[in-house]
């Protein structure tokens, strides 16, 4: 994948396929808005008629009043769906505690009593063709595949951000 294009990262969870949907949903129904209130506006410029009508009908002020409170309910439907799928789970097989330094990561299975490293960011000058430019590190915490994962973010010195954008899972850590 190209790192400095405008797209989403390819999905790898069911949660980040919901979230793209999301996005691409909420994209369309605002590009339609936007659509129709240009269109209306270009036509109310050119119309050299007022209609008294369209002032001062309780009709019109229930319409405009009803059919925005419509669209941000349908929004508001997935958005509510995936926030709850993302929440927190409470049967997780193995924790993970990820520590934020100012230029590092520091990882601890707390499952295991002995795996604990710390992960720096690759130079740019170092990479290899294969690899990511800020994406790839020199020790790469490894998640096991098809188990509950708890993980807990924290910081030692400023706010850090923890993310894997194709999991569609980012932590902000204190």
């Amino acid at each position: 994948i190209n790192t400095w294009t405008l797209y989403l990262q390819n999905s790898n969870t069911p949660n980040y396929d919901m979230m793209i949907f999301f996005h691409d949903f909420t994209m369309i129904t605002l590009f339609f808005i936007t659509l129709l209130i240009f269109f209306i506006m270009m036509r109310m410029m050119n119309n050299k008629l007022i209609d008294r009508f369209l002032l001062q009908g309780h009709l019109i002020e229930l319409i405009w009043t009803l059919i925005p409170m419509l669209i941000l309910i349908i929004i508001a439907i997935p958005s509510l769906k995936i926030l709850y799928l993302t929440d927190e789970i409470h049967h997780n097989k193995m924790t993970i505690k990820i520590i934020g330094h100012q230029w590092y990561w520091s990882y601890e299975y707390s499952d295991f009593t002995t795996i604990q490293f710390d992960s720096f960011m690759i130079p740019t000058n170092n990479l290899n063709n294969n690899e990511f430019r800020l994406l790839d590190v020199d020790n790469r915490c490894i998640l096991p595949f098809n188990l509950p994962i708890r993980l807990l973010t924290t910081s030692m010195d400023v706010i850090h951000a923890w993310a894997v954008p194709s999991l569609g899972i980012k932590m902000d850590s204190t």
